[in-house]
């Protein structure tokens, strides 16, 4: 199993759970995250003065698949939220070692 998270830009959110949708991943968890890549945000004006926005608003998904859905979930993510611009995210993978439903105890893939 493998845990995958992804940085996204707030307006792919509802593209990409749809390209999960259909790829057979169902199980998420959503986040609002503020944060900044390479972009490293940028300036402002509100009422005559300037300022800097450096933490820029972002979604974190994450979701625990099976080995067999990786590929799928993770080009799922990535054509679903590439808009070709900086900014675009990051997909990370973290290998999962055990999964445990807390309602009844199951074990592994079944758990998820």
């Amino acid at each position: 199993m493998y845990k995958i998270e992804a940085i996204l830009q707030p307006s792919r959110l509802d593209a990409v759970k749809d390209a999960l949708l259909e790829a057979g991943i169902e199980g998420m968890t959503i986040l609002e995250a503020r944060g900044h890549g390479r972009q490293k945000g940028h300036t402002e004006f509100y009422r005559g003065r300037e300022y800097t926005v450096d933490l820029l608003p972002k979604i974190k998904l994450e979701t625990v698949v099976q080995d067999e859905l990786v590929e799928k979930a993770v080009s799922a993510i990535s054509n679903a939220a590439r808009t070709g611009k900086i900014g675009d995210g990051k997909i990370f993978l973290t290998k999962v070692d055990e999964a445990i439903r807390i309602r009844n105890d199951e074990r592994g893939p079944t758990a998820l």
